[in-house]
């Protein structure tokens, strides 16, 4: 009997080693449960929870297991299927979300198994590379937004101003563009060179966060926040609090220790200025509602990079040195 065939997969064995610890391996082609689909893949998005789960900040939860294939964020034709999954079938184009929990990941690699309830069609119009960028990143700026924010991205109520911090990367370029739908006026903040970049996804004004006014992340026309859509890192609420409306909230994005006492201490105090720690919890309708943005012009992926499977570990250093302007895409 033939053995199964074998696919080009990247891996880490233990805790630590950024992008030097990652291994290339030869592996068999996953088979998909009855409410998977196997996928070929055609691109596949980095994200900072990637490195963040190798270097050990979410011990013990993930990985659940080692060795590990990191990656989450994917797209690429439907090659197989299980015998209860209904909507898909082979050939079909998606872009799909592995969670780390339920499958310990698995986008650096050729083919991947997805469940069927985090798998979604991409139309024509959607490259695998744009769409691969939207789950988690688009997914993290949607919630903030239209959850945490209250923002109705159709456009209707009362004006928000809304601050995107590190609106340059991939959850705050897509926080800019979406809070935009809305019925908003968005300050972002982001490095100098980058300035005319965010301006072009539609901020209304843009703070380079090494002057001393972006450094306090004062709104230029004098506006105080009802919204920070919080990207970036090492930001002490003593800098956002004289920024904020009355009921002004700080969505973190990658709550930290002192992001989770700052939230203790303003809902033990009844403060109406919140810091609100955001956990993506992924809906398949909402990464839908995402593709058909991007595939009516209304939303779009800003790709950083392009690497290469065999060149993953590039990617990874990339990711790590946290400079990228929108989203780094590994193709196999």
């Amino acid at each position: 009997m033939a053995g199964k065939p074998l696919m080009h997969a990247v891996q880490y064995n233990s805790y630590g080693g950024g992008a030097a610890d990652l291994k290339h391996v030869e592996l068999p082609v996953p088979t998909p449960s009855k409410d998977e689909v196997l996928l070929k893949l055609e691109a596949t998005a980095l994200n900072p929870v990637d490195w963040k789960i190798q270097k050990g900040q979410l011990r013990p939860f993930l990985p659940r297991k080692f060795p590990c294939i990191p990656a989450t964020d994917v797209a690429g034709e439907v090659v197989g299927v299980g015998s209860e999954v209904k909507i898909f079938k082979a050939g079909d184009k998606v872009v799909a979300f592995l969670n780390y929990l339920v499958t310990n990941g698995g986008g650096l690699a050729e083919f991947a198994v997805a469940k069927e309830s985090s798998t979604v069609a991409r139309p024509s119009e959607v490259s695998a590379a744009e769409g691969s960028g939207l789950p988690v990143a688009g997914l993290t700026a949607h919630q903030a937004l239209t959850q945490s924010a209250g923002v109705k991205l159709d456009g209707s109520g009362q004006q928000k101003n809304i601050l995107v911090t590190a609106a340059s990367g991939g959850v705050g370029h897509y926080a800019v563009q979406l809070a935009k739908l809305g019925n908003t006026h968005v300050t972002a903040s982001c490095g100098a060179r980058n300035i005319e970049f965010v301006k072009s996804l539609g901020a209304d004004e843009v703070l380079d966060y090494k002057t001393p006014d972006g450094a306090a992340l004062k709104s230029p026309s004098g506006r105080k926040y009802d919204a920070v859509i919080h990207c970036a890192t090492g930001i002490p609420w003593s800098t956002f609090e004289p920024n904020l409306g009355t009921n002004g909230k700080v969505i973190d994005i990658t709550p930290g220790p002192s992001a989770m006492l700052t939230f203790a201490l303003k809902k033990l105090t009844f403060s109406k200025k919140q810091l609100v720690p955001l956990l993506l919890i992924p809906k398949r309708e909402n990464l839908d509602f995402l593709v058909k943005l991007v595939k009516e012009g209304k939303l779009k992926t800003v790709i950083n990079s392009k690497h290469p499977l065999s060149k993953a570990e590039d990617a990874w250093a990339e990711s790590i040195d946290g400079h990228a302007t929108g989203k780094i895409i590994v193709e196999p």
